[in-house]
């Protein structure tokens, strides 16, 4: 029989993946925690109105990538195809904004659209979603872009740049929108097929096409950033100084619009030079008209999302790697020095330590090798002679240093010999 495999766009993170995992998420609540933001945790079923209300029915997410299903309730439910708008509508439903002026939010977890699969995109993937809800102030914009940028620093990644636009509020989209599709329209037959379909029904994705032939047309389509009111116009101004005082460096692109409609002013992407064809890491922007499309009071806002398969993927090509050696590996051998082997293990972990406790039963000389392949600072060694005299044998694996201890003794000496593995690491 031939054993069952996950689902096309699905993959499973091993267990010698997972560390890069683990350290990336505890990098990002250190820093997500210092800078004062607070997870949230909402579920990955929705209702398929909010995605098609928030996101809009005219984007490729509502129309070609959802999982949408009808429940034994009859309603229609769809597993999120983001995270923003599961959020807004947690903000909304717990009235959470009552609780103060401003609030800073953060989740991570995965999300699902039916899209072809390809190296560091997946049918479930998963997101570090960022959000600062409540205010209206370019600052918002500049804090939430330095975090990004400080915490895929804080990674190791150096080889960044970073987009940056403005799509404006709703009346400047609207004259920017009718004034690209008076530019469009004469050339709809030399536009490939989804840019003529998005014509009439989201034209400045066609911005944002791939097809080489529609890019060279809208080279010399109308710049959004000459269509911004005032107002707009003085928003971003104060972006662009907030990320220059900071020296955040970024470039303009008038063409960067991102894929959903809830996008209002700052837009922006960050991307990696080694990531090639898929160089976006990370993307966001202000959306402060969703809360009210969601049927909440209006409410600014503004949010980014780190999609995780291409960040891993990144720094696996850069060799990062988070240390996962042990601190201590035991072995033993016979039924009594096994027994006490098992007493000793659960004294050091109590204590903090990393330990691993050989189970195979085999030679000392192969539960030796193994102990070196664990990249262990210590090896506590019980054989049969150990177990009788109530000894433990304790070698130091970089040195070769060889000690005896008293069973009996090891409750008091474990945060010494904590305190010894701390040095010898550190020295390493």
């Amino acid at each position: 029989m031939t054993p069952m495999q996950a689902l096309r766009g699905t993959r499973d993170i091993l267990p010698d993946e997972t560390p890069l995992w683990q350290w990336v998420e505890a990098t990002a609540r250190e820093l997500l925690y210092r800078a004062a933001y607070r997870e949230i945790r909402p579920p990955l079923l929705e209702q398929t109105g909010l995605f098609e209300r928030g996101i809009g029915e005219a984007t490729d997410v509502v129309g070609k990538e959802m999982y949408t299903f009808e429940d034994r309730g009859g309603r229609s439910i769809t597993l999120r195809p983001e995270i923003t708008a599961g959020l807004a509508r947690a903000v909304n439903e717990h009235s959470l904004m009552s609780q103060g002026s401003v609030l800073r939010l953060w989740h991570v977890g995965p999300a699902f659209r039916y899209e072809r699969p390809q190296a560091g995109r997946q049918r479930q993937f998963h997101q570090l979603d960022v959000e600062l809800v409540g205010s209206a102030d370019p600052r918002a914009d500049v804090e939430v872009i330095a975090i990004a940028t400080t915490l895929l620093q804080t990674l190791g990644l150096k080889s960044l740049t970073m987009d940056l636009n403005s799509v404006g509020n709703g009346d400047d989209r609207q004259r920017y929108r009718d004034a690209l599709v008076d530019f469009l329209t004469p050339h709809k037959a030399d536009l490939d097929s989804d840019s003529q379909s998005r014509l009439d029904t989201n034209p400045l994705r066609i911005l944002d096409s791939k097809n080489e032939r529609t890019q060279a047309i809208v080279q010399t389509a109308p710049n959004l950033l000459d269509y911004l009111a005032a107002d707009s116009q003085r928003h971003f101004d104060r972006v662009q100084q907030g990320l220059t005082d900071l020296g955040i460096a970024y470039q303009l692109n008038p063409r960067l619009v991102r894929g959903l409609d809830y996008y209002t002013h700052t837009a922006f992407e960050i991307q990696s030079a080694d990531l090639g064809a898929q160089a976006t890491v990370c993307g966001g922007g202000r959306y402060d008209g969703l809360m009210a499309q969601l049927g909440g009071p209006s409410t600014p806002a503004i949010g980014w999302a780190i999609g995780l398969e291409r960040l891993t993927l990144l720094l696996k090509q850069l060799n990062v790697e988070p240390s996962t050696a042990m601190d201590v590996y035991v072995v033993s051998r016979g039924e009594a020095a096994e027994g006490k082997a098992l007493n000793i293990a659960q004294t050091l972990r109590q204590v903090g330590l990393a330990v691993e406790m050989d189970l195979s039963g085999s030679a000392f000389g192969k539960q030796f090798k193994r102990a070196d392949r664990s990249r262990a600072v210590l090896c506590v060694i019980v054989g049969e002679a150990e177990a009788e005299q109530g000894i433990m044998q304790l070698k130091w694996l970089g040195s070769g240093e060889q000690v005896a201890l008293s069973q009996a003794s090891l409750g008091a000496a474990a945060a010494e010999l904590k305190h010894k593995i701390a040095a010898v690491r550190q020295a390493s």
